[in-house]
């Protein structure tokens, strides 16, 4: 049985398998993502904090970026499709940070969950196909390819530094603070 928290997040199992684990803590930190950007309009989400030009609004269209990207294209090879394909990376290697105000709350909320179907389907398609010890088909200058397991640990990483800055900017918003 899954227990929810307060802020609608799953709690990881304390005593699930190595996959079940990692898995537990990146939809821990999904949710996170989730909660600090839940019920925000356009303005709320294109907000900067100091001399940051992070929002809102670029973290998420940067983590559904980052879900097709790592689950999708390094995990398998595949194309990430739109977007994605037809952004021109090296006019703005930050496209997806610097496009985000053009899109509204709900299309970013779409884009992203897009992502996280992408995501679990790709791991649950690696599980069955080698689990998480299966290459990806990304090869690194040393020859090295990183594993599912690294891929899902970097991911939980992710999440949990871009969720610091959530903290922080949805603290300016509108006060709403918590973990």
């Amino acid at each position: 049985m899954t227990i929810i928290d307060a802020q609608g997040r799953p709690e990881p199992p304390a005593d699930g398998d190595e996959a079940a684990t990692l898995i537990g803590f990146l939809d821990f930190q999904r949710a996170t993502l989730a909660w600090k950007t839940r019920g925000l309009d356009a303005a709320a989400l294109d907000r900067t904090v100091a001399a940051s030009t992070m929002t809102l609004g670029g973290l998420l269209k940067h983590m559904a970026y980052v879900e097709t990207s790592w689950f999708l294209r390094s995990l398998y090879g595949r194309p990430m499709g739109e977007p994605w394909d037809s952004v021109d990376w090296k006019a703005d290697r930050d496209w997806e940070w610097h496009s985000a105000a053009d899109d509204t709350p709900e299309a970013l909320h779409a884009m992203w969950q897009r992502g996280i179907e992408i995501a679990r389907a790709s791991v649950a398609e690696a599980l069955a196909d080698g689990g998480l010890g299966r290459p990806a088909h990304l090869v690194w200058p040393n020859g090295k390819s990183p594993s599912l397991r690294w891929i899902l640990c970097h991911m939980i990483e992710e999440y949990a530094r871009h969720n610091g800055h959530a903290d922080l900017i949805r603290e300016v918003i509108d006060g709403e603070t918590g973990e």
